[in-house]
């Protein structure tokens, strides 16, 4: 196939699903997990999950940035943008995630200088001599790259108002982590396409070499990701695990190389606060001692607020795959996109903004 509408052709989804259907060994259940939020997303809207036998489930994972992202991120950056002479540049997805007394939307509204920005190097091009720009690095393997150019940039050209408030997260370490989740069975993942073309198809292999679980790095469109659950199955009907590359046309064994030598230049690998999972080893990415001037946290006097638990949201067990979205009391009462409880509700990759705007099951 070539062309996009091919990918969303409906009978061509009806094929693979009835592909999928024989290919399901009887008798038994399978659950897979999809990690990556515009996968969630995209199944919600095309309803996918209607065209799958009843004996395979999908689960929504850790896979939106913005909800991983802890509640003490967001308090840094509410002070942040309560600091005189501090401009804070964000994605937009991050401007109504609440914080324990405020979001950055609120303070906007307020007169605070929060601006929303498109890229880390328009934040750049924003920096101005009388203010300290500070970036919001959120985000996992697919944009922590252009965190790194940017950085390298601003270091080449002498910028010195120009930060970052480094909140980069790693894939693999939380897959891992879900792979040892007590009460959470699982029989293979959906891995993320956009992660994947930085990180390579091969670095989870450790999932189906360790943890005998299936993996398939899968493309966006219905047709994508229908196949990549075809594949799945097939390795429980071959008695194999390893991991599929249904998105070859993007994605390659190794991965970006060029990107992977710019963030291992700029960025090394830390310990990272997940919201969900919590404390995980090894799954963050921090600025190296070479370039901390940039580094928000150490350049700059911040006092947050004390961090204030989201008293009855569940968000943490949703982005694990213990809770749905309906699962929460909060869910479509209290909670709702137009006056969000928790960062699920929030973002555009969110599982319960998905199960809100087309429905759940």
């Amino acid at each position: 196939m070539k062309y996009l509408d091919e990918f969303r052709d409906p009978a061509r989804a009806r094929k693979v699903a009835r592909a999928i259907a024989a290919v399901a060994p009887a008798g038994r259940e399978f659950a897979f997990m999809e990690v990556c939020g515009t996968h969630t997303m995209a199944i919600a809207r095309y309803g996918l999950k209607k065209l799958l036998p009843p004996n395979v489930r999908l689960i929504s994972g850790p896979g939106c940035p913005v909800c991983v992202t802890p509640k003490e991120y967001v308090d840094l950056a509410v002070a942040l943008a309560r600091t005189p002479g501090v401009t804070v540049a964000t994605f937009g997805d991050m401007m109504r995630v609440p914080g324990s007394s405020a979001d950055l939307s609120k303070l906007q509204a307020e007169g605070a200088d929060v601006r929303v920005v498109y890229s880390a190097r328009d934040a750049l091009a924003r920096a101005e001599p009388a203010r300290k720009v500070v970036f919001l690095a959120v985000g996992f393997e697919t944009t922590s790259p252009t965190v790194a150019a940017t950085v390298k940039a601003a270091a080449a050209e002498g910028v010195g108002n120009f930060f970052v408030l480094t909140a980069h997260k790693l894939i693999p370490p939380a897959m891992r982590a879900l792979c040892e989740t007590d009460g959470l069975a699982l029989d293979g993942f959906i891995c993320p396409a956009h992660v994947s073309a930085i990180i390579g198809s091969s670095a989870y292999d450790f999932v189906a070499d360790g943890y005998e679980l299936a993996c398939a790095v899968t493309g966006f469109e219905p047709v994508d990701i229908l196949q990549g659950i075809y594949l799945l199955l097939k390795q429980y009907a071959d008695g194999e695990r390893r991991v599929d590359n249904q998105y070859s046309r993007v994605v390659k064994a190794a991965g970006n190389r060029r990107a992977q030598e710019l963030l291992a230049e700029v960025f090394e690998v830390c310990d990272s606060r997940w919201r969900g999972l919590g404390d995980l080893p090894a799954s963050g990415s921090a600025l190296r001692e070479e370039y901390a001037a940039f580094d928000a946290a150490r350049a700059l006097q911040l006092e947050p607020e004390e961090t204030v638990p989201d008293r009855g949201c569940i968000c943490g067990e949703v982005l694990t795959g213990l809770k749905l979205p309906a699962d929460c009391a909060l869910f479509g009462e209290r909670c709702t996109p137009a006056a969000p409880v928790g960062p699920c509700m929030v973002s555009s990759e969110g599982s319960c903004a998905a199960a809100f705007k087309y429905g759940y099951e």
